[in-house]
């Protein structure tokens, strides 16, 4: 939670500086074409749980771990695009409490992003709202410590999935090339439930 509480902070203060400078960007010239990018943030989630876990587990940690992204899109107008990423949002693991046992559980996600985006531009500014499916490996560990469940034991599972993806940002162009933008992404991924990701993003278009 204090990880998110700096990576809030930072964006904050990001977009804040961006809008101190902004009359240094320079008005949209090339409203369509292709475009290349990298993105950090801040993967946050918990699991769901399930069959394999009964009622054994409940408060729960949040987990949080950094995620990366690199994508390519093109813009077909100002006002829309399509976009593939592929998004690796690390290890997450936190702790959690339960009926006769407490533990510990990680999360591994990573896979390819599909995107339509719409933007809204306001001078050099401009809002953008975005959804997307997710093709995602997913692995989840969670390990038992107490007697009462699964002793000292450690349940796993695999999946290779599908996920809703929404998202919506702020950003600004500068050089009238170099977009950087503030992004809050929620995915829908079964076995996970309150996943977002909180990025922030240098995208060059050409």
């Amino acid at each position: 939670m204090h990880i998110t509480s700096r990576f809030c902070t930072t964006a904050v203060l990001l977009i804040g500086s961006l809008l101190g400078i902004g009359h240094v960007a320079q008005a949209e010239e090339n409203p369509t074409g292709p475009y290349v990018g990298v993105g950090v943030g801040e993967f946050d989630v918990k699991i769901e749980n399930s069959d394999d876990l009964g009622d054994a587990i409940d408060n729960l940690d949040d987990a949080t771990d950094t995620a990366w992204k690199v994508f390519f899109g093109w813009r077909f107008a100002k006002y829309f695009a399509l976009e593939t990423d592929y998004l690796d949002l690390g290890n997450p693991g936190a702790n959690f409490g339960g009926t006769g046992t407490d533990g510990a559980y990680q999360v591994e996600l990573s896979g390819f992003g599909l995107y339509a985006i719409g933007t809204l531009p306001l001078g050099i500014f401009e809002l953008f709202g975005k959804l997307g499916y997710y093709f995602h490996d997913l692995k989840v560990d969670v390990d038992f410590n107490n007697i009462g469940v699964n002793n000292g034991s450690v349940v796993s599972s695999e999946d290779h999935g599908q996920a809703w993806v929404y998202g919506v940002g702020a950003g600004v162009t500068f050089i009238d090339h170099l977009n950087i933008n503030v992004e809050y992404e929620m995915l829908d991924v079964d076995k996970l439930k309150d996943a977002y990701t909180l990025w922030v993003n240098a995208a060059w278009r050409f």
